[in-house]
């Protein structure tokens, strides 16, 4: 085993599940450019975008399955905060979701890794601003939950695309959807995104495979380090203010994004 290989890549998936969890957003939008930049700084063979998407893939899918195992264990306590799954909005999104991230991680095995660079700057764009718009969503109500399903399914197969490509979940970009266009509860978005990203990561994780170039051992280390890093950022992040951090990651995806198109242009 390469020991500075081990150490870089635990670190890595350490630091970018850690700031997942404490912030609550999608954890690829951060990995993406730290497995881009941070291995080439630190004297290693630099990755590729398609080993970099494959990695962050990867990553997706093993945090996301925790999440799944933590949150059932929730309900079954009683200490799920009144979350609850939608199976309905599961089924037509998560459905969607899955045949979009399984095209998407095929087809980025045959794609210019400048193409994957330019999707992940755009991805970073809409992140930008998403973080800075006011969570909004209306409260649970005892009312039947009633959704447009085109538009469920139509935008969740869209997110899939791209999610599958850069090897992301596509949580940030879905929950803003289920709240202010599908008009979804809180809690219920909460409970049923992280349903639909597992189950997105699913279908990214085999669209990878299928299109290939899958580095393991870093995809090893990274989600070892990543488990315990979003344990870790949860915890943290019911006892402090996370509201600078939050502003002070966005000027760092800021910078990434603008060093992404600089290198795209």
């Amino acid at each position: 085993m390469d020991l500075l290989l081990f150490v870089i890549m635990f670190i890595l998936g350490l630091v970018g599940s850690f700031f997942s969890g404490l912030l609550g957003i999608g954890g690829a939008i951060i990995n993406y450019p730290l497995l881009l930049y941070v291995p080439s700084w630190m004297g290693l063979e630099p990755f590729s975008a398609h080993q970099v998407s494959s990695i962050s893939m990867f990553q997706v899918f093993f945090a996301s399955l925790a999440g799944v195992i933590a949150f059932r264990r929730k309900v079954k306590t009683g200490r799920s905060g009144g979350a609850i799954v939608h199976r309905g909005l599961v089924l037509y999104m998560g459905s969607s979701i899955l045949a979009g991230s399984l095209i998407g991680g095929f087809i980025s095995g045959h794609l210019d890794g400048r193409v994957i660079n330019l999707i992940y700057g755009i991805l970073a764009i809409i992140a930008i601003v998403l973080m800075l718009i006011p969570g909004k969503g209306k409260l649970d109500t005892s009312e039947p939950l009633v959704f447009n399903r085109w538009i469920a399914a139509g935008t969740a197969f869209a997110v899939g695309i791209v999610s599958g490509i850069v090897g992301a979940g596509g949580a940030f970009i879905l929950i803003p959807i289920m709240l202010t266009i599908l008009n979804i509860p809180v809690r219920t978005t909460i409970a049923s995104s992280l349903a639909i990203v597992f189950i997105s990561a699913i279908g990214g994780v085999i669209g990878k495979i299928t299109g290939g170039d899958i580095p393991m051992d870093p995809i090893i280390y990274t989600v070892i380090g990543s488990l315990l890093g979003a344990s870790l950022g949860s915890r943290v992040s019911s006892m402090i203010n996370v509201r600078v951090l939050r502003y002070a990651l966005i000027v760092l995806i800021a910078i990434t994004a603008v060093k992404v198109w600089s290198s795209i242009l």
